[in-house]
């Protein structure tokens, strides 16, 4: 990457994580917060278009803010999740760039690629859990807690998320082009 774009993406993950960090404290249901990690990073990765592995590095970068930060489950999960959540979004960006829905596809299938992986792990370590916590899980109530946690704020996330992105990019990228 060009130093210009290193700049960009810097300045953009700092930009969501302190709107994350901000937002966490808003006095909103956690359905209706969202995730502005995810969405800089994935404005960040539509705007300079980086190679796969640098592709991987923002992600690593976003989990790594978003662990320090999140109130969630289990913080290191980030570390798998945004990694794929960033890999989504270039793969998807690139395969649609000529289109005018490329940023909210992308961010859209991002978000649900990053929530659903997180969840995974999330549902991996109960299970591996040295007999602590697997035996006051079944299937059925692991099911459940996906189902539910999909429902309450993987999809409301991946909705607010699209609608923020694709909002953001049409000023950036015109921005962006000027100064080119």
């Amino acid at each position: 990457m060009k130093s210009q774009d290193i700049a960009i993406v810097g300045i953009l993950l700092a930009v969501g994580a302190i709107a994350r960090f901000a937002a966490l404290y808003a006095p909103l249901p956690p359905f209706l917060v969202p995730n502005f990690v995810i969405v800089f990073y994935c404005l960040a990765i539509m705007l300079v278009v980086p190679k796969f592995s640098q592709a991987l590095g923002i992600g690593f970068i976003g989990g790594i803010i978003s662990a320090l930060i999140s109130h969630s489950i289990f913080p290191p999960g980030n570390l798998i999740s945004e990694p794929i959540g960033a890999v989504v979004c270039l793969l998807v960006f690139q395969a649609l760039k000529r289109t005018a829905a490329a940023p909210s596809i992308a961010t859209l299938l991002a978000t649900f690629a990053s929530g659903i992986s997180f969840l995974c792990v999330v549902m991996l370590l109960v299970m591996v859990a040295p007999g602590l916590l697997f035996k006051a899980f079944n299937y059925e109530s692991l099911y459940a807690f996906f189902s539910a946690m999909m429902v309450m704020i993987v999809i409301p996330t991946a909705i607010i998320n699209t609608i923020i992105a694709q909002i953001l990019y049409i000023p950036a990228s015109r921005a962006l082009s000027r100064r080119s």
